[in-house]
């Protein structure tokens, strides 16, 4: 009897603990990319159990550049996904209703390098060079760089590495301050060899990585979208005060999908993301979103938009 009693007990505390996949929420994440410091924030949420705490079980799943974050969640492989809040404009256009729940890299980490001995040292000596740029909503910022300055480069594509560059095989390249920047730096360039130029000081600083959704999914689970956004921010926080944790929790992420990279370079870049990220004010700005709107649209890469309040949840909008 003693017995039949304990093994009721063990299995009521089994379905009504709150750490039991039974209570919890099963949700998928799905980065835009490789597993990096850039998405330090999820992966410690996950390991240090904040999502659990608001009653989801989280899966980080790994990204790439054979995983399009979007098409994920058209799917419903994943529910939440990182986007440039150009994407997000981009795939709503294509008829993907993207809403933002919360605004995580609030500042541009863009940039262009150049070599010094291919005499450029001001902006307008871009003026016919060749400058390997990304392609699609990628190049939104970089096109209205040119066009404000009155630079027209030569257009070379730019894929997955610098190597171009490196080759000299362009006089430019693009960059993210975080990313490309420090890998021609790990592959022996002096900073003296070369000109930098930062978006964000150029009147071009679009924000990057957003907390992103389906409309459906908000509409059908509210409360869900919020849990996870809130757990999210609150895995920034803890990265912010403890990044060798972080960092070691990125490396374990890493080694396990044989991402080419190291330790010093994941540094670098948990560093310098941080420095664009507002995780206590994680709003996207009305004038930023109205800005970055006119700028597609001038590109001629938006053909309709939605209202800012359509666009954000409430808890994503900035105060009028």
């Amino acid at each position: 009897m003693k017995k039949n009693f304990l093994s009721l007990l063990f299995l009521f505390s089994l379905l009504f603990s709150p750490e039991s996949a039974l209570a919890l929420k099963t949700v998928s994440f799905i980065p835009q990319w490789n597993p990096q410091a850039q998405f330090a924030g999820y992966y410690v949420a996950a390991e240090k159990g904040f999502y659990k705490k608001h009653g989801l079980d989280a899966k980080i799943l790994v990204g790439g550049p054979d995983h399009d974050p979007v098409q994920y969640l058209k799917s419903g492989k994943a529910q939440f996904a990182p986007l440039f809040l150009t994407t997000a404009l981009d795939s709503r256009d294509k008829g993907v209703p993207l809403i933002n729940l919360a605004q995580v890299v609030k500042s541009s980490n863009l940039m262009l390098v150049a070599w010094k001995d291919r005499k450029i040292e001001k902006i307008g000596d871009l003026d016919k060079k060749r400058v390997s740029l990304w392609g699609d909503w990628l190049s939104t910022a970089y096109l209205g760089f040119f066009r404000k300055n009155a630079v027209k480069p030569v257009a070379v594509p730019q894929f997955f590495t610098v190597n171009l560059f490196l080759r000299k095989g362009v006089d430019a390249c693009a960059a993210m301050h975080y990313n490309e920047f420090h890998q021609i730096l790990q592959a022996g360039v002096d900073p003296e060899e070369l000109t930098t130029f930062h978006l964000k000081n150029e009147q071009f600083d679009l924000p990057e990585d957003g907390i992103y959704c389906l409309e459906s999914t908000y509409r059908k689970s509210p409360a869900d979208c919020r849990a996870f956004a809130l757990a999210s921010l609150e895995g920034w926080t803890y990265v912010r005060q403890h990044p060798a944790e972080a960092l070691d929790i990125v490396m374990e992420r890493v080694k396990a999908a044989n991402v080419p990279t190291n330790r010093a370079h994941m540094k670098w870049m948990l560093e310098t993301i941080l420095g664009t990220i507002d995780e206590k004010e994680p709003t996207l700005s009305r004038r930023t979103y109205a800005e970055t709107v006119k700028l597609m649209k001038r590109q001629g890469l938006l053909n309709r938009t939605v209202p800012y309040e359509t666009f954000c949840v409430e808890e994503a909008r900035d105060v009028p």
